[in-house]
């Protein structure tokens, strides 16, 4: 049976393309794979009457070629504070069981064919997205920091929006340098490649607010 569920949440991406990721705009990954890190903060969430709030969620994944030819491997890793009903909604959601066509949890449900033991672990996850700084920890596992992409000439901070009115993660993210570290199932190391940073509102038909809705709640850019 379908269940109703909501997450608001601070949402965060590492791969191995190049700054601007290109696969955003329909082209192939810039080394041909694709591997990295996705995760997401919960600011306010729920599935049916189990709270969802304050829980954090991270999978690495590695992709031989662009993400739409799948063969997809995936480490999924889930705050250590969960209880077991949280647990549960968490990997409702993830499944992308009874969702629409098309929305993202529905879309990796068909795009990943490997899903390594899930780690329950304690999560560092700090994110400021009018800094454009970010960093995830969790011991063992994973080493990733986020920060503004630089002038190669004067050094100076230089901002790049992505804007994606019809986006299946993201209606809009700050672009910034990702150094990424994965030493667990899904191994990656990455310097000043590709980061994304976003809030995000997702439910079982995907994205719930329109790309006016977003500029409207967040008051960006």
């Amino acid at each position: 049976m379908a269940r109703n569920w909501l997450i608001e949440a601070k949402y965060i991406e590492y791969c191995s393309c190049d700054l601007g990721c290109p696969c955003e705009s329909m082209a192939d990954p810039t080394q041909g794979h694709c591997t990295g890190l996705v995760g997401f903060k919960i600011d306010r969430g729920h599935c049916d009457e189990v709270d969802l709030g304050g829980l954090t969620v991270i999978a690495t994944f590695y992709f031989p070629r662009a993400i739409h030819h799948a063969q997809g491997v995936m480490h999924p890793i889930i705050d250590a504070r969960a209880t077991d009903a949280q647990r549960d909604a968490l990997f409702y959601i993830l499944s992308g069981a009874d969702q629409k066509v098309g929305t993202m949890f529905q879309i990796f449900s068909l795009i990943i064919e490997t899903i390594k033991d899930p780690l329950f672990a304690p999560i560092t996850f700090d994110w400021d997205l009018d800094a454009r700084r970010a960093k995830i920890e969790i011991k063992d596992v994973v080493h990733a920091h986020s920060e503004p992409i630089r002038n190669p000439v004067t050094d100076a901070e230089h901002r790049m929006l992505t804007v994606l009115p019809d986006g299946w993660v993201f209606h809009e993210a700050e672009n910034v340098a990702g150094f990424a570290k994965g030493t667990g199932p899904i191994r990656f190391d990455l310097n000043r490649r590709h980061s994304s940073m976003a809030n995000v509102a997702w439910g079982p038909q995907g994205l719930t607010h329109s790309y006016k809705e977003y500029q409207q709640k967040y008051g960006r850019p």
